[in-house]
């Protein structure tokens, strides 16, 4: 099963200025800078945690369904199942009713006999859901751990952007964020 980002959040877990006022910075030199960490941070706690933390598009793709019907998703949380779609022998999509769906928010699975679903006609990739992940659209509908975990990573990077160019272990993610993001964490099997 892969996973493809279609659309990512349209704002992040803080703004620039308020991370700023985090930072202590007060001059507008850093903004971009700020922006990009600040991204790059939500980008790897995401990782790190296999859950989107704001509303996002994702298509996963399979080649089959599962036999038992249940496919629990490696990434999460689950907002609904947006599209589904098969792929004949020639490469044509082909949609899904998503009536035929149970969708289960609160385990992050998706549900559906095998045989009340059209088979795919190809072999690799014959599937495709589109997928709304994430927490909620704003903000303070993330945890307030995740949202301290991405400030803080953001901070770090950027009170430490010089040494990160003579090999220091800046790149590492510092223990506090590990601890704020451990019970959150999803392992990959």
């Amino acid at each position: 099963m892969s996973a493809i980002l279609l659309a990512g959040p349209v704002v992040e877990p803080w703004t620039v200025p308020e991370l700023k006022a985090f930072l202590r910075v007060a001059h507008d030199d850093d903004d971009s800078v700020i922006a990009s960490l600040l991204a790059a941070a939500r980008a790897q706690i995401e990782a790190m945690t296999r859950r989107a933390l704001l509303s996002q598009s994702w298509r996963i793709t399979r080649d089959a369904w599962p036999r038992d019907g249940r496919l629990a998703l490696r990434i999460g949380p689950l907002r609904a199942l947006s599209a589904a779609r098969v792929f004949d022998a020639e490469g044509i999509a082909h949609e899904v009713d998503l009536a035929r769906f149970v969708i289960d928010v609160a385990g992050g699975t998706i549900a559906a006999p095998a045989w009340s679903v059209p088979q795919p006609g190809r072999s690799v990739g014959g599937i495709a859901l589109d997928l709304e992940l994430g927490y909620g659209t704003q903000p303070s509908e993330v945890p307030e751990l995740l949202r301290h975990a991405v400030r803080t990573l953001a901070a770090h990077w950027y009170d430490n952007r010089g040494l990160a160019a003579i090999g220091s272990s800046v790149a590492m993610l510092p223990g506090s964020v590990a601890a704020m993001i451990a019970s959150f964490r999803v392992p990959a099997l």
